[in-house]
């Protein structure tokens, strides 16, 4: 693990928050990041967004100093809801930009002058930003409402470029900003980040936009560190590194046992001395006081064989416990996906435009691609309802949010999609289906009523939901707990499904959870259909069919 060679940007000494509630988000944690690109990873509910929110300054430390060379810019959270915003105040121009309009149409108000100050060429710049992130000039005198979810974001990623009077943010923080946007979008972002200029943290489970970043951070355990070099090398470190603590746990643990067993042979020895000395004092073979000076002797030999055998028992219970806390602890989710009895061949759905049909049958891996907007998300709603009615897509960049204003337009040419099975588990992009008033419990045990409680808790833990949390409201859970209710909830129904439909589900799971969920689906041996727009996860997954839905409906296979 390497370490900071240029002057920090944020540095961290035992900074704790905790949330009103007296919930501990983070404790104590330590560290600095450089003024380049760092990716901040690290297990859902590490701590990673809350982190980024005190460097913004959004919220304070509970106990403990942060320090920041300036201040920080971050992607707003929750922009998409803002849909009344200008976007030339999402690009942090909007007073600037109607001070200068007011000043062009002829108000010599000095309130406009003051707010314009130096900024003469700020429409210039704004358009200069929207073009870098493939965006046009007409942008600028929108709303947020009239975006797509992708072109939101790239302006928001634009705006902090931007900055004010020419001069770009020298802190920038995005959290998780691939989240939805499709393959062009991913692309232009892609772009603005190689060219990026200061300090940059970008948390996110985009392993390509990682492999982008000149230093890894990870959140573990409350412990900050740094290695100089993109997500791929960090990760080919750490398992080496874990290959090498687990083999040092198993020597350490060997050399304890022996440490052991040469204590208790000591002992036997000592105490066989201990016997025959008695016994010859009992015979009364040596003079007693020959034989006080022999016992005071072995006394002092015993003492000192004992103390040395001791010591170095004690020496290697410390080193097991040093290679211990070398190993990470293995709390990941565990999924274990049932055989849902589909025979080879057995058709299982059928998706089709108006030129051509495709059979999905078991064990296939269908991957559904195409820009945002296009209607993918209510493509896969219409097969998991199971009526096979027709869908007319009209697309724009963006999110699953753009596919109801999509679906209000009429395309010449029609996607289907119909189920030959009412065995479908669906994974929605937003986790909605759930009760939020009813516990965990509740709501798993409605779709797996011939699982028994004590079992259903069992297989709960697995996803890491345990103890008290399983008796808890959905309502009151946080965003990662929720998803893993509603990963738990499709995989443990029963039956099990033939047929797992899955839209983005990489937006939610951290990095390990992903391997996990790559792992269960290569074992499944029902057929999967997923929407997503990370190339690695469907390369990793193995997709049988690629199929691409275009703007006008039509569906291509690639």
């Amino acid at each position: 693990m390497s370490t900071h060679t240029l002057t920090p940007s944020v540095v961290l000494d035992r900074v704790s928050f905790t949330w009103p509630d007296g919930t501990a988000a983070l404790t104590d944690v330590t560290g600095a990041f450089g003024s380049r690109r760092t990716g901040l990873v690290g297990r859902n509910g590490a701590g990673k967004s809350t982190l980024l929110q005190l460097i913004a300054g959004e919220i304070a430390p509970t106990s403990g100093r942060l320090d920041a060379v300036a201040d920080a810019a971050s992607l707003p959270q929750r922009l998409t809801l803002e849909v009344d915003r200008p976007v030339a105040d999402v690009l942090g121009i909007g007073d600037a930009l109607r001070a200068l309009r007011a000043i062009e149409s002829g108000d010599p108000d000095p309130r406009h002058f003051d707010a314009v100050g130096a900024d003469w060429d700020v429409e210039a710049r704004a358009h200069a930003a929207l073009a870098e992130a493939g965006l046009a000039p007409e942008m600028l005198d929108r709303r947020v409402g009239e975006l797509s979810g992708g072109e939101a974001v790239l302006t928001a990623i634009a705006g902090i470029r931007l900055g004010s009077a020419g001069e770009r943010a020298p802190i920038a923080l995005l959290d998780e900003p691939t989240n939805n946007l499709d393959r062009n979008a991913r692309t232009r972002l892609y772009d603005m980040v190689r060219s990026w200029r200061g300090t940059l943290i970008v948390v996110s489970h985009d392993v390509a936009l990682l492999d982008l970043m000149d230093e890894t951070a990870e959140l573990y355990a409350n412990e900050l560190s740094v290695f100089g070099g993109p997500y791929s090398e960090w990760r080919a470190w750490l398992d080496t590194e874990q290959d090498a603590a687990r083999q040092a746990e198993r020597s350490a643990a060997q050399a304890l046992r022996r440490e052991k067993r040469q204590r208790i042979e000591a002992e036997t020895t000592i105490a066989r001395r201990r016997q025959m000395g008695q016994k010859a004092f009992d015979e009364k073979r040596v003079p007693k006081i020959v034989m006080n000076a022999r016992k005071r002797a072995a006394q002092v030999s015993a003492g000192k064989l004992r103390g040395e055998k001791a010591d170095r028992e004690a020496t290697a219970r410390e080193a097991l416990d040093a290679a211990e806390r070398r190993v990470r602890d293995e709390a990941i989710v565990k999924i274990d996906l049932p055989d849902p009895g589909v025979p080879a061949g057995r058709r299982i759905a059928t998706i089709s435009d108006a030129h051509h049909a495709w059979i999905v049958q078991g064990p296939e891996r269908v991957a559904l691609i195409g820009p945002n907007g296009v209607g993918k998300t209510t493509l896969l709603e219409r097969l998991v309802g199971g009526t096979g009615v027709e869908v007319n897509p009209s697309g724009s960049i963006g999110d699953s949010g753009a596919e109801a204003g999509a679906e209000a337009r009429f395309s010449p040419a029609l996607s289907r999609a119909v189920a030959h099975t009412d065995r479908i588990g669906y994974l929605p992009q937003r986790i909605d289906g759930l009760d939020d008033r009813s516990s965990v419990l509740e709501n798993v045990s409605a779709v797996a009523q011939s699982i028994g409680i004590a079992e259903l808790r069992n297989r709960l833990a697995r996803f890491l939901i345990r103890g008290s949390t399983v008796e808890r409201p959905v309502g009151t859970l946080s965003g990662g707990e929720r998803f893993r209710v509603a990963l738990a909830r499709l995989l443990l129904a029963d039956p099990p499904p033939q047929l797992l439909v899955l839209d983005e589900p990489t937006n939610n799971l951290d990095l390990d959870t992903v391997d996990q969920l790559v792992g269960a689906l290569a074992a499944y041996r029902g057929a999967v259909l997923v929407v997503s727009h990370d190339d690695v996860f469907l390369e990793r997954l193995g997709v049988d069919l690629v199929l691409e839905l275009a703007p006008d409906g039509t569906l291509t296979e690639r």
